[in-house]
């Protein structure tokens, strides 16, 4: 698991407009925070990908270079993943995409609920690096479930996993149910309250971004 936090940097100062109650209002401010921790996370999560050498014709000469070995797909949850997406394709720009309607549905019980999912699109995954992404990550259900509905498509070489904001409770969900998918996050949070958002958290992202329901 790769955590941002963990190392001083401008992503702290976008986390804390985020957060902030007062910043909030502002929604294009919202998203484009959103967007940037997503650039920075894609830049971090590109160092851990293979590379391929070969040389590249310049005015002046030949010049020795990487790219990259494996396709990349990158896929949203939305409608809240939509500004993470956007940071996630300004540095893959060449990436195939991939998209997923979830939402919480009917509660099962007094401690769980249902995730429903009604939309999902993507490319060929065999072989290919996916990277799946969702601003918070909550109790992990959410994106467990479109990790498994995103295998139809095929099997990816490695699958990668990004939130801006994640609660130890889903950290814990996805490390042992699907751990062979590499956690890539902004910051930790500790607690979910009784409507399963991360608190302290920053609220609902969706709404944050783009308005209430």
């Amino acid at each position: 698991m790769y955590l941002l936090s963990q190392t001083p940097s401008i992503a702290d100062h976008y986390l804390s407009e985020l957060r902030n109650i007062q910043v909030q209002q502002d929604r294009m401010r919202f998203r484009r925070n959103i967007e940037r921790i997503g650039s920075i996370l894609a830049y971090e999560i590109s160092k851990s990908l293979s590379y391929k050498t070969e040389k590249v014709e310049t005015p002046l000469g030949t010049a020795p270079s990487r790219k990259l070995l494996k396709p990349v797909v990158l896929s949203t949850v939305l409608r809240a993943g939509l500004p993470m997406h956007q940071g996630f394709l300004s540095v893959f720009d060449q990436a195939d995409n991939a998209f997923i309607g979830a939402y919480r549905g009917h509660n099962l019980m007094d401690d769980e609920f249902e995730v429903e999912m009604d939309y999902i699109t993507s490319p060929d995954l065999t072989g290919k690096t996916l990277i799946l992404m969702d601003p918070m990550l909550a109790t992990g259900k959410s994106m467990e479930k479109a990790y498994h509905a995103l295998l139809r498509f095929g099997m990816p070489a490695q699958t990668h996993i990004a939130a801006v904001l994640a609660s130890t409770d889903g950290v814990q969900y996805l490390q042992e149910r699907i751990p062979q998918c590499r956690l890539w996050l902004g910051a930790i949070d500790e607690g979910l309250n009784e409507q399963y958002y991360i608190v302290p958290g920053l609220g609902d992202a969706g709404d944050l971004s783009f308005g209430e329901k």
